[in-house]
């Protein structure tokens, strides 16, 4: 699949969860636009891995810092080691996320539902909180949260999950309408399933149910996500902020 241009050029990116799977793919685009890109993950093989690959993919530079999203100090390391790096920060994409497993709720164990709620939703809010300063010090920011369908419509047996994305997508609509005067733009998208690693935290019953949601009949590629979120990183994006960006193959039209 070919792919239009966006200028990203001299943009500084974190993309978190950016090691391997859709958040790989995101930071893949972004250096392909032009973006210096620093990868966030928890695992220091995947960010080496990572950023390997992505050397050369556009005229930036790629680097990478070990953290934990859900973890205030590991946040604020984080962005204090990406500084270091890139000088600003101009672009984060809060991708970094864990599915849990899949049960009903009232068979949910508690502390699976506080790790899920603690990486995604919890995750995505210390980030945000984290480098939200940071952007507005230089007059210019783009943040785009990976969400999910599931935070729109519900899935069956995912109820952490589809609740940590449901408050992504809350989270969103409070940050666009709290910097909608300024040059910070916030958007989320919500993505049907794609095919990824995250696929193996899954039961082959919860995988068909999903596919059976989407009127395309098939999965979304890492590819097309990555498209819509670079987009949403350009400095065209500029009257869209607090807004939810569909990818679902048709399966949710709002």
């Amino acid at each position: 699949m070919g792919s239009n241009s966006i200028d990203l050029a001299g943009r500084n990116a974190i993309v978190t969860g950016g090691g391997a799977g859709l958040g790989y793919a995101i930071a893949e685009r972004l250096a392909q636009s032009g973006a210096n890109v620093c990868v966030w993950d928890i695992n220091q093989d995947a960010i080496d891995e990572a950023v390997t690959k992505l050397n050369g993919q556009g005229d930036g530079t790629a680097s990478g810092v070990v953290g934990n999203v859900a973890d205030v100090a590991s946040v604020a390391d984080a962005v204090k080691a990406t500084q270091d790096k890139l000088g600003t920060i101009d672009i984060t994409v809060n991708n970094a996320g864990i599915s849990g497993p899949n049960t009903t709720s009232w068979e949910y164990p508690p502390e699976e539902w506080q790790k899920v709620i603690d990486v995604n939703l919890t995750g995505t809010f210390l980030v945000c909180s984290a480098v939200i300063p940071v952007m507005l010090e230089n007059d210019y920011g783009r943040i785009v949260n990976i969400a999910s369908v599931a935070g729109k419509d519900g899935n069956p047996k995912a109820p952490a999950y589809t609740a940590s994305k449901a408050g992504i997508i809350g989270l969103t609509k409070s940050l666009g309408k709290e910097l909608a005067t300024t040059n910070v733009m916030v958007n989320c998208v919500t993505p049907a399933a794609v095919r990824t690693a995250i696929f193996d935290q899954m039961t082959q019953d919860h995988i068909d149910f999903m596919r059976s949601k989407i009127p395309m009949g098939r999965f979304g590629k890492a590819e097309e996500i990555a498209a819509m979120v670079a987009w949403l990183c350009s400095e065209d994006c500029s009257f869209s902020t607090g807004g939810v960006f569909d990818l679902s193959g048709g399966r949710s039209t709002y």
